[in-house]
């Protein structure tokens, strides 16, 4: 069975916004690797020829840091980033029966609530309806 063309693309979507977060973790690692590299090996004094004077204290202080940045700033990306995908879904109507497509089915609204935010449903009618209702009563009881 082939998946339907939108959960194609809801899970590339997916793929798309957790390679974001992990290319941003890289790029953190990469510049905590840069640091070390930088301390042990001296890199400073091999391209230029100068005195080498770090040390693993500086490397971890510098690493401190760099997490101490690192970390809220992964977590607003994740946090982000989720609340874009929330806020790219489409919440798909059918125009004549009013069902609501929810994972691949169409269900009427009362179980797309219970479903998707695990809420009872009950019936009701708001003001203009029932203005609208006595209108259709009163020129029945009128003709």
């Amino acid at each position: 069975m082939t998946p339907s063309p939108e959960v194609s693309r809801e899970s590339a979507t997916r793929r798309r916004s957790s390679t974001i977060v992990v290319y941003e973790i890289l790029g953190f690692v990469a510049i905590i690797a840069l640091s070390w590299i930088n301390e042990l090996l001296g890199l400073p004094s091999l391209i230029f020829g100068t005195d080498h004077l770090g040390g693993w204290h500086e490397s971890l202080l510098e690493t401190s840091i760099i997490l101490l940045g690192a970390i809220p700033v992964v977590i607003l990306t994740r946090r982000l980033v989720a609340r874009l995908h929330y806020l790219e879904e489409f919440l798909r109507l059918c125009a004549w029966c009013r069902k609501l497509h929810l994972d691949g089915e169409w269900v009427p609204v009362e179980e797309f609530v219970q479903r998707k935010f695990d809420t009872q449903t009950s019936h009701g009618i708001c003001p203009t309806c029932r203005a609208e209702q006595r209108k259709v009563s009163a020129a029945r009881r009128a003709s």
